[in-house]
């Protein structure tokens, strides 16, 4: 079993972890092919595509197929092995019957398709509605509408049905188009903020055995740590920044290797108090995981990183939250069933024991804490 004289090994063990598949994940191909029939309109939506709204001077070359289509059959041959065809289409024509031929032929062939239907300019014919209505039997996770020079409708609509559409390539997707950089960002912070969580929250529950409390926390804080070192790599790769692991304990060591990594090694001891039972525990692995991601991410976004100011309130705020879904995994626990009365009542186990009034479990007659969800008894 790990000991306490095992934490100094952590960052040695996260070196030794194969992180190629992560880089390879992050360095496959992305192909995309956008259609119209205006070369203009391709133009403008491929220079949202590579360039970040939050950080105007980063740019990408990364290569899209641009198809001018005017019925061309050779369409699909030239598209084929594509992972996402785009197809826009002008509400100001008369007739889409090409546009909506290409899309079936594309969805029965087994590919991928969003089409993007974008209203004129303020000086052009307005769209008729035979025109939109013609689409919407494709759906609304298919068929959006929207500027192409809309920030907006670009954040909240297209960059979500893209990632939708491409779950397994979401890292190479936002390290070759910075327009999805900080929703991908985000969704992986929240995802390791979430599985830390849920592991913590494992293990917890079999650490209400007094003597495994030790050994598991000890443990528990290796698969953390190498899960928060995981998370800064994705995040990094998914950034644009470099794809040696070297670079980031350089760039990041002061705060992931060093002062915030042992002040939370210290919080997480409060899973070895049994009085305090799991939620706590829950809790610091949410927070902790969280503001490592965000340390990253604000460095990207601000070129700065956060003070330790900074750090301790985006702490106490990501704190909060993880408590919510420690109360919130604990509710998913079956409760126990005992044995009814002839009128209809519960027995409790123990003659003296406390039942919480928050997570309806038992507890010991002396207890301050509930050992489950870790609210505090009334005295």
């Amino acid at each position: 079993m790990n000991g306490l004289k095992d934490l100094p090994n952590v960052w040695r063990s996260i070196k030794e972890l194969d992180l190629r598949p992560i880089r390879e994940e992050a360095l496959q191909d992305v192909k995309i092919v956008l259609v119209s029939r205006s070369e203009t309109d391709k133009a403008i939506l491929l220079h949202q595509m590579r360039h970040d709204p939050n950080r105007t001077s980063i740019e990408t070359f990364s290569p899209i197929l641009a198809i001018d289509y005017h019925g061309d059959n050779e369409v699909l041959k030239t598209a084929l092995g594509a992972d996402l065809l785009i197809l826009l289409v002008d509400e100001t024509i008369a007739d889409s019957s090409l546009e909506e031929s290409l899309a079936r032929r594309w969805v029965d062939s087994g590919r991928k398709i969003l089409i993007i239907l974008y209203p004129p300019a303020v000086d052009e014919p307005q769209p008729t509605l035979s025109l939109q209505n013609q689409w919407m039997g494709w759906g609304k996770n298919v068929v959006l509408h929207g500027a192409l020079i809309d920030k907006q409708f670009l954040l909240h609509q297209f960059v979500p049905a893209v990632i939708d559409a491409l779950p397994s390539k979401q890292l190479a997707l936002g390290r070759m188009f910075p327009l999805f950089r900080l929703t991908i960002s985000r969704q992986l912070i929240s995802d390791s903020c979430f599985s830390n969580a849920a592991y913590a929250f494992s293990t917890g529950l079999a650490e209400i055995v007094p003597t495994l409390d030790l050994p598991l926390n000890v443990a528990d804080m290796m698969v953390l740590s190498k899960n928060q070192a995981f998370l800064v790599y994705r995040l990094g790769l998914t950034l644009g920044l470099s794809t040696r692991w070297q670079d980031y304990v350089a760039e990041f060591g002061g705060i992931l290797g060093g002062g915030f990594f042992w002040r939370q090694v210290a919080r997480q001891l409060v899973g070895l108090i049994p009085a305090w039972g799991i939620v706590p525990k829950v809790a610091v692995s949410y927070a902790g995981t969280y503001v490592v991601g965000n340390v990253v991410l604000q460095w990207y976004l601000t070129g700065k990183q956060l003070n330790r100011q900074q750090i301790n309130n985006l702490y106490k705020e990501a704190f909060q939250h993880g408590r919510e879904v420690a109360l919130k995994l604990a509710q998913r626990i079956p409760k126990p069933s005992f044995p009814k009365r002839k009128s209809g009542e519960y027995l409790l186990p123990a003659k003296n024991a406390k039942l919480c009034p928050y997570c309806n479990r038992t507890n010991a007659a002396d207890a301050v804490f509930c050992q489950y969800c870790g609210s505090k008894f009334e005295i």
